[in-house]
């Protein structure tokens, strides 16, 4: 049996806001990583998007991380975004040379593309993939909303990731486009910061290949967001039964609860699939231990 049927994980492993609730008082920064991978199976590495880390981080991460943990990297924006997958062949050996320490530890190389990378870019994006060796997973995050209308565009766009074992990476931000903000909101800031960043794009459950990804965007008030979870109840059991095993990545528009909105929506998914329950949060642990002596 797998020992992972699913792959949970958050946007980001380290959070100073987290220090107390989920890491334990006097951790250091450099101690965080370690610590969410004794929790959560991967992350989603928003990192690698905004900068190129030194080697020496590179091999510091694989140091905290284990055997069974998995990074989701996203590619460079430099690649994705400015040059939209277009002469950056030499680049892109750079980055994967220098990121090769974590090879065996990559759950996928994310390719996010802007929404202006839109159908008549898919050539682009298939000479691109070609770039890489079979082996490589790949998870594919296309935001052009005629990749979302049921149209040909999105019937070429999915047959071809079906064809090649890519995955479509899922976005539902649901959550934090649920309600109309005022700036008395207390989540404000935080909401209104989303909902200029994240593409509000349907919802499309498709897989088209072994490990969909689905990037749930949470509300910052934990309550407001199981009822949207809900769908992703008996979509997620049904695609582990088919063998598949799934990547849930949870967010908030602030991140602030994402360690503890993870472990309930875990829960609720443990009643309808047979998952193995997720070690305690190292502070607890922290906390067991203080009591205990």
């Amino acid at each position: 049996m797998n020992p992972f049927p699913l792959r949970l994980g958050l946007t980001m492993w380290s959070n100073n806001q987290w220090q107390q609730s989920f890491y334990g008082k006097g951790t250091q920064s450099g101690d965080r990583l370690e610590k969410y991978a004794s929790v959560f199976h991967t992350v989603e590495g928003n990192t690698t998007f905004y900068a190129i880390p030194s080697l020496s981080t590179v091999k510091n991460w694989h140091s905290a991380t284990h055997d069974d943990f998995r990074f989701t990297f996203k590619l460079p924006q430099n690649i994705t975004h400015r040059q939209m997958l277009q002469g950056c062949q030499s680049e892109l050996k750079s980055f994967m040379a220098l990121m090769e320490p974590l090879h065996e530890r990559i759950g996928q190389w994310t390719i996010q593309l802007p929404a202006a990378f839109g159908p008549e870019h898919l050539e682009q994006l298939k000479r691109f993939c070609d770039l890489f060796p079979p082996s490589y997973p790949i998870g594919v995050e296309v935001r052009h909303p005629e990749f979302f209308a049921k149209g040909e565009a999105e019937k070429q766009l999915n047959q071809w990731l079906i064809e090649k074992g890519y995955d479509r990476i899922i976005m539902d931000s649901r959550p934090v486009f649920s309600e109309t903000i005022t700036r008395e909101h207390p989540h404000f800031d935080s909401l209104l910061d989303a909902q200029q960043k994240k593409p509000r794009v349907p919802v499309h459950a498709i897989a088209t290949a072994s490990n969909p990804m689905i990037r749930f965007i949470g509300h910052p008030e934990e309550s407001l967001n199981f009822e949207f979870f809900k769908p992703w109840l008996s979509k997620l059991p049904q695609w582990i039964e088919q063998g598949k095993q799934p990547y849930v990545m949870i967010h908030t528009s602030d991140n602030l609860i994402a360690p503890e909105l993870a472990k309930n929506l875990y829960k609720q998914l443990q009643k309808q699939a047979q998952l193995p329950d997720l070690s305690p949060f190292p502070a607890i642990k922290g906390d067991t231990q203080i009591q205990m002596f």
